[in-house]
């Protein structure tokens, strides 16, 4: 029988909320040596995901998007809506403020198989495990689905 997502996630993640300061999270994700974490409302749904990814932007900065100017008119070459969303991760002060929201997840009866697939298609490192009402009730890493094929 194939083994499902809930026989190899990590259950009773660690989570944050939005309100969580950054420098908080950041040693959370330092002292226990994950590279993401579940932000959670009081209700414990999951709202976003904070990664290492989105920590970057705290160090690297965010350079503004090229323009030309053209008869008194800024054109820009890129998306300047990209740069205010980089610029809102760079200056974040709290989860809420970095974190990428609507995270991909995955239910605890869905084929390792199936939630491999899901990882490689959206280029995930992890992906929450929700129950039916919502609730982050895990969470399932690359490196859990690597032990889960070395141990079958």
């Amino acid at each position: 029988m194939p083994k499902t997502v809930a026989d190899v996630m990590s259950h009773n993640p660690v989570v944050v909320k939005p309100e969580t300061p950054l420098q908080e999270a950041i040693k959370i994700l330092a002292e226990r040596r994950i590279s993401g974490l579940p932000v959670v409302d009081n209700d414990g749904k999951l709202l976003g995901i904070i990664s290492e990814t989105d920590l970057m932007w705290q160090e690297t900065g965010v350079t503004p998007p090229a323009y030309i100017m053209f008869l008194d008119s800024v054109i820009y070459l890129q998306n300047p809506a990209v740069y205010e969303r980089d610029l809102h991760k760079a200056l974040g002060q709290t989860v809420g403020e970095v974190m990428s929201k609507n995270p991909v997840t995955v239910s605890p009866e869905k084929s390792v198989k199936q939630a491999a697939q899901l990882m490689h298609d959206r280029n995930v490192h992890r992906l929450p495990v929700l129950d039916d009402a919502g609730q982050v009730i895990g969470i399932l890493t690359r490196g859990d689905i690597i032990r889960a094929m070395a141990n079958s």
